[in-house]
């Protein structure tokens, strides 16, 4: 199976396959949205096949809710399991303290929704998406359709105090028309390059009215898996300070060790 993938995407499939791993029999699991996570939710309906694994899912997106019920994995609602045992999702970009930029699939309000209703929270990845500091891929920001020049201005005009490297704002399009999320919201793409308080930004985008969420998980994640091209897998927990470094200068538990 993996002689036809990329090396990008045996990674992908290996963080997969090792994260499959943290989940038991009646577990609640929420299921993440993209490339990796297709991954993941194969290898759970395969071991639903081979092992009878039992588990109730509940997907972050329309895609991966059909994936689910084309492998026989129950699908539920956050409404009906009520909290989650893990939740198990791909990202954008990761850095040294595990905080993310999420939201390239256009899924991240139910992905941020299902994250933080989860004991645990793995985010698999291959290393291409570690990084130092968060911005060079574009933070999503999803906002609705009513007053969206208005939206956007207050955007922009958010970020032109903000330290950032850039400051190009976008409107997500598909086939030439905006792009809709699952929600029926459109999506703005932040071209930032570099950000320099993470925090700080997605409190001030969140005050914005018209601004729904957006793709700075922040203190969410628990866990992060890195597949690597020859098919292994590396994970990272924070809560063991084994100094695992990132890439750029920055450690993963600087902080910690200050």
């Amino acid at each position: 199976m993996t002689d036809a993938l990329s090396p990008s995407d045996i990674a992908k499939r290996a963080s997969a396959l090792r994260a499959a791993e943290f989940v038991e029999p009646g577990m609640r699991v929420g299921l993440g949205t993209g490339s990796t996570a297709a991954f993941l939710v194969q290898r759970l309906g395969e071991r639903l096949r081979s092992e009878g694994l039992r588990i109730r899912g509940v997907p972050t997106s329309a895609r991966t809710a059909d994936l689910a019920q084309a492998e026989g994995i129950e699908v539920t609602t956050l409404e009906e399991v009520g909290w989650l045992d893990i939740t198990i999702d791909g990202a954008d970009e990761v850095d040294g303290r595990l905080d993310l930029i999420k939201g390239g699939g256009g899924a991240l309000l139910r992905e941020k929704i299902v994250a933080t209703a989860s004991e645990r929270v793995v985010i698999i990845a291959d290393a291409g998406k570690r990084v130092g500091t968060l911005g060079a891929f574009p933070l999503p920001v999803e906002v609705i359709p009513f007053g969206l020049g208005a939206t956007r201005r207050l955007v922009e005009d958010l970020l032109a105090g903000a330290d950032v490297g850039a400051r190009q704002v976008e409107l997500r399009l598909r086939d030439g028309r905006p792009f809709v999320t699952d929600e029926g919201n459109h999506i703005l793409d932040l071209r930032l390059e570099r950000i320099g308080n993470a925090r700080q930004l997605s409190l001030g985008l969140n005050q914005i009215p018209g601004v729904v969420e957006n793709g700075l998980f922040l203190g969410i994640a628990d866990t992060l898996v890195v597949g690597r091209p020859d098919g292994g897998a590396e994970v990272v927990d924070m809560s063991q300070a084994d100094g695992v470094p990132f890439a750029g200068t920055d450690n993963i538990f600087t902080e910690v060790v200050d």
